[in-house]
This record gives structure tokens, sequence and C-alpha cells, in this order.
């Protein structure tokens, strides 16, 4: 059951990006919802993960203003905005080389606490119980993300479903209000994308606030609260799935082909 509240926790209002003469983000605007899952869909090219990126602080914006929690954060840098509880994953898995789940999951928890992780692996004296407690931390999160049992294997190891949950795991290490999914189920077979789903409404009843974008239109119903719609990077249509997947301008831009056309009806 969701816990959303009625005041935007991230509002985007008119924002923009251009990469030379292309605007790859046009006078977007968009809020999400406390305690809501968010959802941004649209065409290969509609400038969702530039909209992420600009979001999280990776890219600075040309025009409009991002507020989270009430705070302008368009002009900070990607740590101040992650300090703030904004915590995110890439399209692409990124994992730390030659470290074990734990590891890599207590990498994110340190940076909550803003203890020395290298500190931590020397076994200075301030910093065992630190690790201690970061390791308990840890542990507990990748019990969230049913991986518990794989805590010590490398996590290069673990097959690409896994390997996502464990990067989900990290970004949760910081402690974020907002967690930043960008395609959190590409490439997965539909039982890995439900477990995506699942432990995403898990989050969101734990209170967490998540803005994910995905292109797995029966994933979006069923799991996302509300949607926004983008492309070539301005905004379709926002609201509701249902709403938003019979608007006739996302179906031609987004669903275009006969065969998707009526997979959307169906979902409806």
């Amino acid at each position: 059951m969701s816990v959303a509240s009625d005041v935007p926790l991230l509002a985007v209002e008119a924002i923009g990006k251009n990469f030379g003469g292309v605007a790859a983000v046009s006078g977007l605007s968009m809020t999400v919802k406390a305690g809501s899952v968010a959802g941004v869909m649209g065409p290969n090219g509609a400038g969702k993960t530039t909209l992420v990126n600009l979001i999280s602080g990776l890219l600075p914006s040309d025009t409009g203003t991002i507020r989270f929690g009430g705070v302008e954060i368009q002009r900070s840098a990607a740590y101040d905005i992650a300090s703030q509880g904004i915590a995110r994953t890439y399209q692409n898995v990124r994992l730390f080389s030659g470290m074990t789940v734990l590891e890599q999951v207590m990498a994110g928890c340190y940076l909550r606490r803003g203890a020395s992780l290298w500190a931590s692996f020397l076994g200075l004296p301030k910093a065992r119980a630190a690790r201690k407690a970061v390791e308990l931390h840890a542990y507990e999160l990748l019990e969230r993300v049913q991986l518990g049992r794989q805590a010590h294997l490398l996590a290069e190891t673990l097959s690409y479903g896994e390997q996502r949950r464990v990067e989900i795991a990290r970004a949760l290490g910081t402690g974020p209000r907002l967690l930043l999914l960008d395609e959190p189920t590409a490439g997965m077979n539909v039982q890995e994308s439900n477990e995506i789903g699942s432990l995403v409404h898990s989050l969101r009843d734990g209170g967490l606030t998540v803005l994910m974008v995905e292109h797995n239109v029966r994933l979006v119903k069923e799991f996302c609260d509300h949607v926004t719609v983008m492309n070539f990077g301005r905004l379709l249509a926002h609201g509701t799935p249902a709403d938003c997947m019979a608007h006739p301008d996302v179906q031609a831009a987004y669903f275009g082909n006969t065969a998707d056309a009526d997979r959307i009806r169906a979902l409806r």
C-alpha cells in the first residue's frame, strides 16, 4: 500500500539541457511525491537518462530549477546531492572489481557515515567499531535484497540480475530519501524483472521514494504510482500509468506499431 504524501519531494521546473545544438531535455516539468514510485518512460533518445543525470548532479542544467525537499539543487555537485539524500544506479552495471558483495555494499554505507573505507581496511583503532557497525548494516541491506547468502562471493561471479540488486543495496547504504534507478530491469527475464518490481514496492512501503526509468510497460503499470512520458526531451504526458498509456501522443511516439498498441490496450 502506498504511503505517498501530497507534498512533492522532488520538483523539476522547466529544466533544460543542450548538447551543442541538440536539446536533450527541453522545458520539462514534473513532480515526485514523497513515498511514491514514479516512472519515466519514452522512446530511445527521449532524454530520460539525461533527466536522471540532471537530478543526480552528474550533469549541470542549462535552464530551470530542481528542488529536493524544497531546496534548489540544480547547481550542486553530485556528491553534495548524494549527501542530501539522493542515490542512484546506472544503465550499465557499475561494481568495483575484485570486491565481495558485502564490500560493495559497505562502500555505500561508508559514504553515509562519512568514515574512511581505507582506514577501516587498514585496521586503524578509531575505525574498527565503525567497520563492525557498517558491516552489520551492509548484511541487513543484502538480506533486504535477498543476497545475504552471497555476501562473501566476488560480485563479478553473480548473475546479471543479482549484480543489479547489489547495486541497489549499495545505493541504499547511503541512506537516501530518493532512489533513482536507470533501467533497472534492462536485459532481465520476466522472473528477474518481477523480483526488481517487488523489491521497489517493498522499498516504497518502507517509506522510500523511487524514481525509475523503465521500458517494461507491464512493470510500470503494476508497480508505478504515476508516470512521466518523454519524447525528444519534452514532456508528453504525466499521470497514472493507465492514463498515460491511453494518451494518443504516447501511443504514437512510444508504442508506434500495431503489436505494441494491442499490448497496451490489453493492459488497461
